[in-house]
């Protein structure tokens, strides 16, 4: 196990170090406008231009700029963004808002897909398990994006309420506000996660359901209850893991778009303000940080497996 991860976590640095590179080149490429003149507006003097691109290093070579962004990273100084604002001041300033959303989207994710598939298992072609599957359906064919327009539109225009978007409040500033802010957006990201983890766990449970193993604890007079939880369960959920997984990494991309729309001032939000403005020190530094979350993510679902079948051995 320990040569296995530290295998993975060699290739992890090779992958990452050709995500910085890759990233670095496609945002100088793309077409679109110069960010020093995106910085510098309209009534910009050439003068001051060109001294913006000075000051932002946009006229080094390529290799040059990268050998300084890399050196940023080594020594945790990210320069600024185009607020003049730190970019580390603000990654620890909005780093919390995102994980706090992503913390309350996977337990929205868990606490619906995994019981409702058992369930839907359990129940195999009753008028339960007919509800379960139309709802993973529309929870997969419901883009995110239009659902949090309609939980913002709709509570407005029939009931006066919407949640409070002018500001971010903390969970230990306002525990009230801070709820009102972050459980309507998780909701939304878990409920087109949950509709996936929803029909794995119910098509991995039909399957083992029906394995000599389960007949056996049947036939030991074992309660079905002990029968589902501490044998179907465990053993079906090795592919739920994956998925599971990969989600948690897609949800990191749907949380800049519902950070947006809730006025999130989280990792998401800044993301996107920063594409707008083509700063490359902020998508670089950001895309990388998503690069990392999503190997760390994928090295952990690979240990978990060994936990859930004890038959899986690494080499």
């Amino acid at each position: 196990m320990q040569q296995y991860i530290t295998r993975r976590i060699l290739q992890s640095v090779v992958m990452l170090v050709a995500l910085s590179i890759a990233v670095f080149l496609l945002l100088r490429i793309a077409p679109g406008a110069d960010p020093a003149r995106i910085r510098c507006g309209l009534t910009c003097t050439d003068e001051r231009y060109h001294a913006l691109r000075q000051e932002m290093g946009l006229d080094d070579s390529y290799l040059t700029q990268y050998g300084h962004w890399t050196k940023q990273l080594v020594t945790g100084s990210l320069g600024h963004d185009w607020n003049g604002g730190t970019v580390q001041h603000e990654m620890r300033r909005r780093l919390p808002v995102t994980v706090e959303l992503l913390v309350i989207t996977i337990f929205t994710t868990l606490c619906v897909g995994v019981p409702f598939g058992i369930l839907s298992a359990i129940f195999r072609n009753s008028p339960l398990d007919f509800v379960v599957r139309f709802g993973a359906i529309v929870g997969l064919a419901v883009p995110s994006f239009w659902l949090a327009t309609l939980v913002l539109l709709v509570p407005q225009q029939m009931w006066g309420y919407a949640p409070p978007i002018t500001k971010t409040f903390g969970f230990f500033e306002s525990p009230w506000d801070n709820l009102r802010q972050f459980v309507p957006p998780a909701i939304i990201l878990g409920a087109v996660a949950a509709a996936g983890v929803m029909r794995l766990t119910r098509s991995a449970m039909l399957e083992v359901m029906w394995k000599d193993y389960i007949r056996t604890a049947r036939a030991k007079g074992l309660r079905d209850r002990s029968v589902i939880l501490q044998h179907a369960l465990k053993n079906s959920l090795i592919p739920v893991v994956t998925v599971l997984g990969l989600q948690i990494a897609g949800e990191l991309g749907g949380a800049v778009i519902i950070e947006s729309i809730f006025n999130l001032q989280g990792v998401g939000k800044y993301f996107l303000d920063a594409l707008v403005f083509k700063d490359y020190q902020v998508v670089q530094t950001l895309t990388l940080y998503v690069g990392v979350v999503v190997v760390v993510l994928n090295l952990a679902v690979d240990v978990t497996y060994a936990w859930l079948d004890p038959r899986i051995r690494y080499s």
